[in-house]
């Protein structure tokens, strides 16, 4: 999560949020800029190729209420154009140069990326630097990415099956946090902006010495160090930013509720926890309880659930994990008509398992190869690299973290795995949510 945000909406399939290591060292060269920018360089030749990305320590923990949507808006916003950029062009220069380009925003983080064949690397530090420096933020770009905010939101969310899942859990798990609103935000928040409020957005949070910028790939340390210098080192540092620091009374009773959801025939079953941030070692346990449980055909639940009692036609859990704290989620769509409450029940006497016995010493061995699979398959891109590389300087304060976080997951033990399991996974300290369709005359 760091990590790593990586997620996608239930039913259409959840991809575990996964942090990322490789097996193998990587080597790279970190310093900071006079304005506060880090910087990390990673060379390898391996392939023709650069990946240029800027961390933003910007997400929708950094909005206000009644202001919402702000750090996901500017992700669409800084495409918009540059003084130097003409407005629309910027994707159209990346491909024409054989690029690709994107970002994406989290809660925790706003992340922008250009990959290029290394002989384009100077152009892609000057892109991000435009983007830095002076985008053009007006009333017409304001409107026109309101516009497509508002159609993502329907397509990914409002018509989307099962969509709203992740907001109805997390507005319950989380009171106070500002994890308890969505990156995508308010669409009646962004109307109500003026172009005043991004401008000073903009201002706040998308400087240098909020920035991180990570660039991998087949790189000349020296000469990259001189173009970075010569397109960043002017930009003004901004002030200084206090990420927001509020804890949550624990849950001691079960939350239970009921959503409903217009695009959906099949009704779902979801728990959710509330748990670790992405930092804590528990978090790497409750990565590997998510796997051990629900990853691919084999795995307990499915094996229980999908093909010996076909109670179900999909299970699974996954922890969601965040800077401040993480949310771990299990959830199940009944087959045949089968009550929810079974398949809670199936679900909880897994988890009962998991804090009375060891897991066997065969799971256990599959779990550190299932582990080191994806780590290392991680890693053999140079995008994956440069986020990880830039995940480990913000949230772990240790650039080098993504050589240590495989051997991190090693040497949890199985005795780890019933204890972490004990401590957070118990029925009185979860929100139990039936989401189900929506019944007419229901709003």
């Amino acid at each position: 999560m760091h990590i790593k945000m990586k997620l996608s909406m239930v039913m259409g399939g959840f991809l575990m949020m996964s942090a990322a290591a490789d097996a193998q060292k990587v080597d790279f060269t970190e310093y900071d800029l006079p304005n506060g920018l880090h910087v990390i360089l990673h060379q390898d030749k391996s392939a023709p190729v650069a990946a240029v990305t800027v961390f933003y320590h910007v997400g929708s923990k950094n909005e206000e209420v009644g202001r919402t949507g702000f750090a996901h808006f500017f992700e669409h916003l800084l495409f918009e154009g540059t003084e130097n950029i003409k407005r629309g062009e910027w994707s159209t220069i990346v491909t024409s140069n054989g690029g690709q380009d994107n970002a994406t925003t989290s809660q925790d983080r706003t992340f922008y990326y250009e990959l290029f064949p290394s002989n384009q690397l100077e152009l892609g530090l000057w892109m991000e630097s435009e983007r830095m420096l002076h985008p053009v933020i007006n009333n017409e770009g304001v409107e026109t990415q309101n516009e497509v905010v508002k159609e993502e939101k329907r397509q990914r969310i409002d018509n989307q099956p099962y969509g709203h899942f992740l907001e109805e859990v997390f507005t319950r798990l989380f009171k106070n946090h500002p994890y308890r609103w969505q990156p995508i935000g308010s669409m009646e928040d962004l109307d109500a902006a003026k172009l005043e409020e991004f401008q000073a957005f903009f201002k706040k949070f998308y400087v240098p010495n909020n920035a991180t910028l990570s660039v991998a790939g087949d790189i000349d340390i020296e000469q990259t160090k001189k173009w970075i210098a010569k397109y960043f080192n002017d930009i003004p540092k901004g002030a200084d930013i206090v990420q927001p620091k509020i804890e949550e009374a624990p849950i001691t009773k079960e939350i239970v509720d009921t959503a409903y959801d217009a695009n959906i025939q099949i009704p779902a079953i979801m728990t959710a926890y509330r748990v670790p941030g992405l930092t804590s070692e528990d978090s790497k346990v409750l990565e590997m309880i998510s796997s051990y449980l629900s990853n691919g055909g084999s795995s307990k639940l499915y094996r229980k659930m999908v093909d010996d009692k076909k109670n179900a036609l999909q299970v699974g859990a996954f922890n969601y994990s965040l800077e401040d704290y993480g949310a771990y989620i299990t959830y199940a769509l009944p087959n045949n008509n089968t009550p929810l409450t079974d398949l809670l029940k199936d679900i909880d006497e897994e988890v009962a398992k998991l804090q009375t016995e060891l897991i066997s010493e065969q799971d256990y061995q599959k779990l550190l190869n299932q582990f080191e699979n994806e780590f290392v398959s991680a890693n053999t891109r140079m995008l994956g690299v440069a986020e990880n590389l830039a995940d480990g300087h913000v949230y772990f304060k240790n650039t080098g973290h993504i050589n240590d976080e495989l051997n991190a997951y090693k040497k949890i033990t199985r005795e780890q795995i019933r204890e972490v399991a004990k401590k957070y996974l118990n029925p009185n300290q979860r929100v139990t949510l039936y989401y189900l369709p929506e019944a007419k005359g229901t709003n």
